[in-house]
């Protein structure tokens, strides 16, 4: 019983051999392949024409308004000439467009070894305007627009997402929370590639604002307007 099962194995063994690594001759014929979508995938390749779109074009412009991930825009204040380099900005201030490329505190949020605290742009209704709009587009989704925790993420189940108007946070210094937006942390991701330094400090200064009306007390409001507001 025992030699006919190995003389089986051993026939079986020739046969598969011969088939598979004794054909004798050459083709020029396609291999067969078991599983073809690992290479030819649904996908469009680059320069390929597609009959898709109208236009025959496989590869589609960019959306408008985008720009690659990490991408450094000009600098305004650079030498404008056709072919002439970039020259970074003569004052050494980081304009809207930079993105982190000092060791300063405003591209940190350090002093030397220790998280700094203050916003290193001029406070104004531009910086809160702007710091809204991009809090609303990059924050709020998560956080809310009020920085309560409650953005339609967390509704979906990502239940790791924190309020921003917990004590921690509102105690917690402006270069620490600059140093998260660009870096990330636990669960969120870093947003310092594609969000450029002044507007990370736009979006913490919008977030103070917040992070006080939500708290806010009697003292807070300014005597005229209580006067006006007891009047009513």
């Amino acid at each position: 019983m025992l030699r006919a099962f190995f003389l089986i194995f051993f026939l079986i063994g020739v046969a598969v051999v011969s088939v598979l690594g004794f054909r004798g001759q050459r083709t020029t014929n396609p291999p067969i392949m078991i599983f073809p979508d690992m290479d030819y995938q649904p996908k469009v390749r680059p320069q390929a024409p597609l009959g898709f779109f109208t236009d025959g074009r496989g590869m589609r412009p960019p959306v408008r308004g985008t720009v690659p991930i990490g991408y450094e825009l000009p600098n305004p204040q650079a030498a404008s000439s056709p072919g002439a380099p970039l020259t970074p900005n003569p004052a050494g201030e980081q304009d809207r467009l930079a993105f982190s490329v000092g060791s300063d505190y405003q591209n940190t949020g350090k002093m030397s070894a220790t998280w700094g605290t203050g916003i290193p742009l001029p406070v104004n209704a531009e910086l809160m305007q702007r710091g809204e709009q991009r809090f609303n587009i990059n924050c709020a989704i998560c956080h809310g627009p009020t920085a309560a925790g409650n953005g339609i993420v967390k509704q979906y189940g990502m239940a790791t997402i924190i309020s921003l108007l917990d004590e921690r946070i509102r105690n917690m210094s402006d270069g620490e929370i600059f140093n998260t937006i660009t870096h990330g942390k636990n669960t969120m991701f870093g947003y310092g590639h594609n969000v450029t330094v002044n507007d990370r400090w736009a979006i913490i200064a919008y977030l103070r604002a917040l992070q006080r009306s939500q708290n806010a007390t009697p003292a807070d409001v300014p005597p005229e307007a209580r006067i006006e507001l007891e009047k009513q």
